[in-house]
C-alpha cells in the first residue's frame, strides 16, 4: 500500500473511533414504550419537567435479615451504568454477592402525572425467575411535590412479587418538578388595593411639594387641603360624639350633694317660720 492511501486509511480508523466514542459517551434518556410517533405531547412534556433531575443520581439500603442485602441505584432517565449500556434506569445491588439485577429499563418508559405528583414507571427489567410467572421486573417511581427541594427523600415502600402477573418494585422520593406551576396572577381586589394606595401616595407627596415648593407653606399647612381635611376631621368628631354619647351634654345631675355647705343652707330655711311676724 502506498504511503497516501495508508495515510487515508489510518485517518478512516481515527474518524470511525471518534464517532464511536462520541456515541458511547453520549448518554441516552427515557424512550417512551411504544413507537416515537405515538408518544403524546403530555408525555413530552413530563420527560422534559424532569429533566432537572437526570444528572442526580439516587441509593437506598434495604436490610431483610441475613439474606437481603441490596442497595438500589436510580437515575431518572439516564443508565445507572455507563459501561454497561443496559439501558438500566434502576438497578439492584447484592452486598453480599456483589451481583447487580436490572429492575427497570429506560427504554422502556411509561410516565403520568396528577396535581401534585409524577409517577415514573420502568419496564422491562431482568427476569424474576420463580417469582410472578417468571415475567420481567418493573419499578415503580412515585414523585411527590415539595418546593424548596430539587429532589430528596429516595425510598423503596414495598416489593409485589407474590402476584402471579403486574409484580412491581415501588419507591417514592420528594421533589418540586412534580409542583404545579404557582399563580402568580393577581386578584381583582389586590389590583384595586395596589391602585388605591398608589393614588393616595401620589396625591400626598405632590400635594406636599406643590405646598411646599409653589405655594411656600410651613408646618401643618404643607398637607394637601390641610382646611378640608380639619373641617372633615372636625365633622367626624361631631357625629362620633352625637352617635355614641350615651347622654345629652347639658343633662342635669340625678341626684344632689350632701355637701357641708347644703346642709348649712337648708336649716337656714326651716327656721324662716320661726321669725315673730
Amino acid at each position: 500500500m502506498s504511503p497516501p492511501c495508508h495515510t487515508s486509511a489510518l485517518l478512516l480508523v481515527f474518524m470511525a473511533l471518534a464517532v464511536a466514542g462520541a456515541e458511547q459517551s453520549e448518554e441516552r434518556s427515557c424512550d417512551v414504550v411504544g413507537d416515537e410517533s405515538s408518544e403524546s405531547q403530555m408525555e413530552r412534556a413530563l420527560l422534559k419537567k424532569l429533566e432537572p433531575l437526570s444528572h442526580m443520581r439516587f441509593n437506598v439500603t434495604v436490610e431483610k435479615g441475613k439474606t437481603e442485602n441490596y442497595i438500589y441505584h436510580f437515575r431518572v432517565c439516564r443508565e445507572v451504568s455507563n459501561t454497561s449500556h443496559d439501558f438500566g434506569g434502576l438497578v439492584q445491588t447484592d452486598r453480599q454477592t456483589g451481583k447487580t439485577t436490572v429492575i427497570g429499563r429506560i427504554n422502556e418508559t411509561q410516565v403520568f402525572n396528577g396535581s401534585d405528583w409524577i409517577m415514573l414507571i420502568y419496564k422491562g427489567g431482568d427476569s424474576y425467575g420463580r417469582h410472578c410467572s417468571g415475567e420481567k421486573r418493573r419499578a415503580v417511581i412515585m414523585i411527590s411535590c415539595k418546593r424548596g427541594v430539587t429532589a430528596s427523600s429516595f425510598s423503596i415502600i414495598s416489593e409485589e412479587r407474590e402476584k402471579e402477573q403486574e409484580c412491581f418494585y415501588l419507591f417514592e422520593m420528594d421533589s418540586s418538578v412534580a409542583c404545579p406551576a404557582e399563580n402568580s396572577h393577581l386578584s381583582v381586589g389586590s389590583i384595586l388595593l395596589i391602585t388605591f394606595v398608589s393614588l393616595i401616595a401620589v396625591y400626598i407627596i405632590g400635594g406636599f411639594l406643590y405646598q411646599r415648593l409653589i405655594v411656600g407653606a410651613k408646618g401643618m399647612e404643607q398637607i394637601p387641603h390641610f382646611a378640608f381635611w380639619q373641617d372633615l376631621g372636625n365633622l367626624v368628631a361631631d357625629g362620633c360624639d352625637f352617635v355614641c354619647r350615651s347622654k345629652p351634654r347639658n343633662a342635669p345631675a340625678a341626684y344632689r350633694g350632701v355637701g357641708d355647705d347644703q346642709l348649712g343652707e337648708e336649716s337656714e330655711e326651716r327656721d324662716d317660720h320661726l321669725l315673730p311676724m
